[in-house]
């Protein structure tokens, strides 16, 4: 291994060997660049003017906009979308046409440096505080945002002491009762601010999300932070305020008085009851301990959104509003994917308690190996949804893609038992899928990095615990075949440090036949896996023989009903020209309802005109957005009738297993697989002879596993790279680990 760090990249030794780094038009690769300057000013300074709209001149700035703008058809909420939502939708249209020209360079690998360097969004900073691991990058949003709620605070709270003047009140428990209403709706203004903020991660196929290469899996992870923060700052907005009417004597009055000019109090209880629902049972323990509770508590975001809108009428809800409606188009469109039927096309049960499933997909959905899907199988619930990473990669073939699924709770149990039964039934390992004995599921996704991360290091060193091996499976099987087809890859040098309970998981490895993708890799990859099975002392006496799947279902030739291809992240054309039509479809029904409704009927009850906003909002999604969808539907079908049947044979030589072709497998991954019983991975002695072996380079980790894994890796890269001195390697933290 020494040997061959000083070598020069396994698959890179021609500077012009696969001629793609210097394949994009010089034109192409100068408007995309003109296109991130633009999208970053614009972002840079809405951020800014955000951030200083506290401050005495700002707000007096804003007021002197809104005067000059108000006298359009859209009046003051015309004049709000201008400043708070237009930035994010302006943003996005450029971030469409961006994706666009980049088509399939977006996912090109790029040269290594010489030199290797720290990168802020890959650098752990904190990796035991209540947000768990945290990178620089991350960390300094954090710290913007907090600045931001203290800035916010202090000059609000200066201000409404001058405002108390202009009252001329003289009784003291008036002046502070007035005092705490005033301080409430500052914090219900900051809340607005940082609901702006708060469904833009859930979006997964959000357009914005793609162009700076966030994954909704670490999106996820913002939102929740988001919300804690969001109802933290709604719950003293509504706080203040009711003390405030208890000291005045007028707390039940003023909780169910509903306004029809300002702001109407009645649905902001409503909105607030349903917001606090939804926090304390997202809370960690509460989560954990009954999901389900949580799942179906979350969807009173619904009635949060609509009371708010009624609660605060039409141009304050705009403050928020760019973030709702994106949020709203990407909901749509994975209802439309959702409501086709998938047929599962191969169903194996292994005897660690893991499922595999293979799915029939498009030949033209794309993802990449750390891609992710949301599954529902209706035969078990209609309601439930449960994300899963991917293990094939894209290029197993293109009519299928393939999921592990540890058996952990209810749902998973319950699928293995169904699977279990219906192979049953039908003995000699009969077709599962005849007739009325098959599993169906519905699928949202896949979604994921838009720029495959793992090509991008020479040297990768995957950790995983448990079931973590999934993903690192797609991304083995994905450099294989990139390396046996001449593609665009990095990677020379890969370690995978795997942590698992007991040794009935390690048939996992043979999903992957390493030896039938690339032929003799071992000449052009340097592959090492050390394997740690902490609950076994010894090797069982049945080590060397094959843990032979259960019921291993296979069906040869067939193609099934796939995966729907309408999804965020799918075909760019398409998906952009949805949020582009339900964009511009949003602002004519907006205009359209001014011009023959609100204007001639002098419409002014805030609360009516805020329920009338969100009606556009759903009535633009559904009818423009629904027409584009129609549109794409069809052009899906069209294109796949075109589709050439060539895979189906790919399939079954994939799909096709038997005793002997597992064996093979096995034996081969032992070839590569050091297995060390009774231990746990020491990650400071592993990540120190790697580092010291492989030299001065870049080091890409990857974990996969629960948090207290996650934990510790990013604790070890962290040492290193303080500890580091002169030309020694730098390791670069990420994760694949998605946490509800």
């Amino acid at each position: 291994m020494g040997e061959l760090s000083g070598q020069e990249p396994l698959l890179l030794r021609k500077e012009n060997e696969f001629d793609y780094l210097n394949k994009t038009p010089f034109w192409v690769s100068l408007t995309k660049l003109i296109l991130k300057v633009v999208m970053w000013v614009i972002f840079i300074a809405w951020a800014t003017f955000i951030f200083l709209s506290p401050s005495k001149f700002m707000n007096d700035l804003q007021g002197k906009f809104i005067r000059a703008t108000q006298g359009t058809i859209f009046g003051t909420t015309g004049s709000i979308f201008l400043i708070f939502s237009f930035p994010i939708f302006m943003i996005a249209f450029l971030a469409i046409i961006r994706i666009v020209l980049s088509g399939e360079d977006e996912h090109q690998v790029k040269k290594a440096a010489k030199s290797p360097s720290f990168r802020l969004w890959t650098f752990p900073v904190l990796v035991n505080g209540p947000f768990g691991v945290v990178t620089a990058a991350e960390m300094i949003g954090v710290i913007l945002f907090s600045v931001y709620i203290v800035w916010a605070v202090i000059m609000y709270s200066i201000q409404n002491v001058d405002l108390l003047s202009l009252f001329h009140v003289q009784d003291m428990k008036e002046k502070s009762a007035l005092l705490l209403e005033l301080t409430g709706l500052r914090f219900g203004f900051i809340g607005l601010i940082c609901l702006a903020f708060l469904f833009l991660p859930v979006a997964r196929g959000s357009v914005l999300l793609r162009a700076i290469d966030i994954p909704f899996e670490h999106a996820t992870r913002y939102h929740v932070w988001l919300g804690h923060l969001t109802m933290a700052l709604f719950s003293l907005h509504g706080l203040f305020y009711v003390i405030g009417w208890a000291m005045r004597g007028r707390l039940v009055e003023e909780l169910i008085q509903w306004k029809s000019v300002g702001v109407a109090n009645l649905p902001g209880v409503i909105s607030l009851a349903a917001g606090l629902l939804m926090w304390v049972t997202s809370l960690p323990g509460v989560r954990r301990q009954n999901f389900e509770l949580f799942f179906y508590t979350h969807q009173l975001y619904v009635v949060f959104v609509v009371f708010l809108a009624l609660h605060v009428g039409d141009f304050i809800f705009m403050i928020a509003g760019a973030g709702i409606f994106l949020f709203m188009l990407d909901r749509f469109l994975r209802f439309f994917q959702s409501r086709k039927t998938v047929d599962i096309l191969s169903a194996t049960c292994f005897p660690c308690g893991t499922v595999e499933l293979v799915l029939s997909k498009p030949s033209n959905l794309r993802y990449n190996a750390l891609g992710w899907i949301f599954l529902q199988v209706p035969e078990l619930s209609w309601l439930q949804w449960h994300p899963f990473s991917v293990s094939s990669s894209p290029l197993d073939g293109k009519h299928h893609l393939a999921i592990l699924i540890k058996v952990l709770g209810d749902w998973t149990e319950k699928l293995k038992e169904h699977i279990l039964n219906l192979s049953v039934e039908q003995p000699e390992m009969e077709p599962l899928l005849q007739h009325n004995r098959k599993i169906t599921a519905s699928v949202e996704g896949p979604y994921g990095h838009e720029s495959p991360y793992h090509l991008m290091y020479e040297n990768l060193i995957l950790v995983a615990g448990g079931i973590g091996i999934s993903p690192f499976l797609a991304i083995l099987s994905d450099i294989l075949h990139r390396i046996n087809d001449s593609k665009p890859c990095l990677p020379r040098n890969i370690l995978i440090v795997w942590a698992i309970k007991k040794s009935d998981e390690l048939p996992l490895l043979e999903t992957v036949d390493m030896e039938a993708i690339c032929p003799l890799f071992s000449d052009k990859l340097n592959l090492e896996i050390q394997t740690f099975v902490t609950r076994e002392s010894q090797p069982p006496l049945e080590e060397g023989k094959t843990s032979k799947a259960m019921n291993p279902s296979i069906y040869p030739g067939f193609k099934g009903c796939r995966m729907s291809g309408l999804v965020g992240t799918g075909n760019v054309v398409w998906s952009g020209l949805y949020v582009i039509v339900s964009t511009i479809g949003l602002v004519i029904t907006i205009a359209l309802l001014d011009i023959f409704y609100i204007n001639p009927h002098n419409i002014y009850y805030w609360w009516y005109k805020g329920l009338l906003l969100i009606g556009c909002m759903v009535a633009s999604v559904v009818i423009f957005g629904g027409l584009v969808i129609a549109l794409w539907h069809l052009w899906e079908k069209k294109t796949s009738l075109k589709e050439e049947p060539e895979d189906s044979t790919k399939k079954i030589d994939i799909l096709q297993q038997n005793e002997a072709s597992l064996q093979k497998n096995l034996e081969e991954a032992r070839s590569v697989n050091t297995i060390l019983y009774g231990e746990r991975p020491d990650f400071q002695e592993i990540f120190g002879s790697h580092a010291k072996s492989w030299g001065s380079v870049d080091i890409g980790v990857i974990v996969c596993g629960p948090p207290t894994l996650q934990s510790s890796v990013a604790k070890e890269c962290r040492r290193q790279n303080l500890q580091r001195r002169g030309h020694q390697a730098i390791f670069h933290f990420n994760s694949h680990s998605f946490d509800l």
